[in-house]
């Protein structure tokens, strides 16, 4: 754009970290919803938790790398550093605040109601005590390592997430606070049953061990004790180009992960001054950088009771069927899923529809066909006991060509890629890594197969990772075909990304970081033009975020225009809808609930001809230009029709969603006019499947 539209920085933008935390705040309110099944209430609050981890652990410890370096230069929001900083840390701790008046004045109560205590180690008879303290010499006391704090013994390395427990004792003989600190161990359970008959009954892990220091500090004296949490940077910082071998140096940049500088530190909100003085000091946290609320800290444990198996405190139990068009595939007979897409594109929608009988299926029959000459797959995220990853070392092992793309630099997955990496190359596969400085975060997989007219290429796409784990709860979907076109499409940019194609042309894909950007702006440019003619008009995207710059100012254009615009967004929007003059066209929702909505769609009118394109991509910088990604076009009439029709739902107002206001707050809308509660999305999402089924 040559020109802002809004000039005012944060008139014209919302501020990408603080829409990430009204994101979070969003799933807050989910636990907060009493309308929700109290076990998954349970569970919110414990993804709120991880979720903030997450987030201190990139995007807070990016933005101190630039305080310390002395930036002070006011990012597209208009915030510098410094004072990005500060409403952070005041919205983290309102945030924080809530989240435990939730837990301990609704959660806890309710849960006791239905025979589920989390009680303080206080509250325990003797029995309990006697069968919670044999669970502590037996499982507990053994991997315990107290660590004392004195001229010999330098304050010990704290690893980020760990859960610790800060102790001051003394000698009999002596006045003086000696310190020490014992880590509550991360591979046993959050909180330990106690036995009682009639009740589930749990006691927070630190508790145990705080009940028996006498037990590591025999013969001292336990004057006082508080637990304290530590969340470190776990940005990665690879210098690709100047690596000889990525994968090595993946590895040896994850060893460096575990020794990041502090950004977080959370502690009891009665904690001794002087003793937060101590820890601050010895950890160079600052003031602004500590968390104080109300014990248990890490409330990421919560989904050890969340998983408690009482149905009536659950959502409905759900089972997942068998896409219409794969009904008829024989799992015994690896043409008869090849046969399926040669009839006509498959279009499947998960988690409604089997991530296994589909996209695993798809990759199985390959593996197993003798008529198969070659399978290309990306790989950006899968789970622990891949059947994914188990399918292309069984092709390879048949003498098949397997080539998988690897995103080493996956986040969070970095040290489980590096390992499939391994594993893949053992067995014979050809694995690469991508382009250099662009992560690989299309969802592609392309098989190649001999067959009686001559080669013919079968292809899936899809929205979402090739994680049969996620796939149970992430929305997304996948689209099979054997269209020539779109083969070759797959195919070329297979090779760009194992090879060097770098002016490669595509037909039914937008690909980024060449063809992506452009295009989309240029279907958003068409609008107004169309507009302007007096053809019909309008543009529906389904997003997880929207940041770039130049796609809100493009958007505001077309507001402006008088074209409508909608944007289901789950996570992070910078746009501000229902500006006067600006964006009054605009209107921007998110949905949240069971499922989480992870699919991208965008829809372009087109003068009536309807363009649908699904895929890979956000409308942010780093997915636009640093990422390789796809979208699809989608052709057949009834998938376009069906797509239609899921963003009329996500549109509807029959539906509780949130809505975004121009200043910035997003509004929960849980009633109707009448004051009737809406419907929850996934729950008639679920029983229109059924009747299908």
């Amino acid at each position: 754009m040559s020109h802002r539209i809004i000039e005012d920085p944060r008139g014209r933008l919302i501020d990408r970290e603080l829409s990430w935390l009204a994101f979070n705040e969003r799933v807050l309110e989910l636990a907060e919803d009493t309308e929700i099944p109290l076990l998954e209430r349970c569970r919110f609050l414990a993804i709120f938790s991880s979720n903030l981890d997450d987030f201190y652990m990139i995007r807070v410890a990016t933005l101190k790398r630039k305080i310390e370096s002395g930036s002070t230069k006011a990012n597209t929001a208009g915030y510098s550093p410094t004072q990005l900083m500060s409403e952070i840390a005041l919205k983290t701790n309102e945030l924080l605040q809530r989240q435990s008046i939730s837990f301990h004045d609704v959660i806890l109560p309710h849960l006791r109601k239905y025979g589920i205590e989390l009680a303080a180690w206080s509250s325990l008879d003797e029995d309990e005590r006697n069968a919670v303290n044999k669970v502590f010499h037996t499982k507990i006391f053994p991997v315990l390592t107290p660590l004392a704090v004195d001229p010999s013994h330098p304050f010990p390395y704290i690893s980020g997430l760990s859960l610790n427990l800060a102790v001051v004792v003394t000698k009999p003989d002596s006045e003086e606070d000696l310190f020490a600190r014992v880590k509550v161990p991360s591979n046993l359970p959050r909180f330990v049953e106690t036995g009682k008959v009639g009740v589930r009954r749990f006691v927070p892990l630190e508790e145990v061990i705080i009940a028996n220091l006498h037990e590591l500090f025999q013969g001292m004296e336990i004057k006082d004790h508080y637990t304290f949490r530590l969340t470190r940077n776990a940005d990665l910082e690879l210098e690709e180009e100047d690596s000889e071998d990525l994968l090595a140096s993946m590895e040896q940049e994850l060893l460096r992960r575990k020794f990041g500088p502090p950004v977080r530190l959370e502690v009891d909100r009665d904690i001794a001054p002087e003793l937060l003085v101590t820890l601050m000091d010895e950890l160079n946290v600052k003031a602004e950088d500590v968390s104080r609320y109300k014990e248990p800290l890490d409330l990421t444990g919560l989904h050890q009771i969340a998983d408690i198996d009482l149905p009536e405190l659950r959502f409905e139990p759900f089972r997942n069927q068998v896409a219409q068009d794969l009904r008829e595939v024989d799992p015994d007979v690896p043409d008869s899923f090849f046969d399926a897409i040669r009839r006509r594109e498959i279009l499947v929608h998960h988690p409604y529809e089997s991530f296994t009988s589909s996209v695993v299926r798809f990759l199985e029959s390959a593996a197993a066909d003798p008529q198969v000459l070659a399978i290309k797959q990306t790989l950006y995220r899968t789970s622990g006991d891949s059947p994914v990853v188990q399918s292309l070392i069984e092709a390879a092992e048949a003498g098949k060509q397997v080539l998988a793309v690897i995103e080493i630099r996956a986040r969070f997955d970095e040290l489980a890629n590096v390992r499939w990496a391994r594993k893949l190359e053992d067995a014979g596969v050809h694995v690469v890594y991508g382009l250099i400085g662009f992560k690989t975060h299309a969802k592609l997989s392309l098989v190649v197969r001999q067959e009686t007219n001559g080669i013919r290429r079968y292809v899936h796409i899809g929205t979402g990772n090739y994680n049969p784990k996620t796939a149970r709860t992430y929305e997304d979907f996948g689209l099979f075909s054997s269209d020539p076109v779109l083969g070759e499409d797959v195919n070329k940019l297979f090779n760009q990304l194992s090879g060097f194609a770098p002016q490669t042309a595509f037909t039914r894909l937008l690909v980024a970081p060449r063809t992506m950007r452009s295009g989309l702006l240029e279907r958003i440019d068409r609008e107004v033009t169309n507009h302007k003619a007096g053809k019909p008009t309008f543009i529906r995207m389904k997003l997880n975020s929207i940041l770039d710059e130049e796609f809100v100012e493009a958007l505001y254009k077309a507001s402006m225009a008088g074209v409508s615009i909608d944007l289901i967004v789950r996570g992070i929007c910078a746009i501000r809808p229902g500006v006067p003059g600006v964006s009054e066209n605009i209107r921007a929702r998110s949905i949240l609930g069971r499922f989480l909505e992870h699919s991208r769609i965008f829809h372009f009118a087109n003068g009536g001809a309807d363009e649908i394109y699904i895929g890979s991509a956000d409308l942010m910088h780093r997915n636009l230009d640093r990422r390789v990604e796809s979208l699809v076009q989608i052709t057949q009439g009834d998938h376009k029709r069906f797509l239609i029709g899921a963003l009329d739902s996500y549109m509807s107002n029959e539906f509780v969603r949130w809505e975004l206001e121009s200043g910035g707050k997003w509004v929960e809308v849980k009633t109707n006019e009448a004051g009737e509660r809406l419907k929850d999305f996934h729950a008639s999402a679920i029983a229109w499947y059924r009747t299908r089924e």
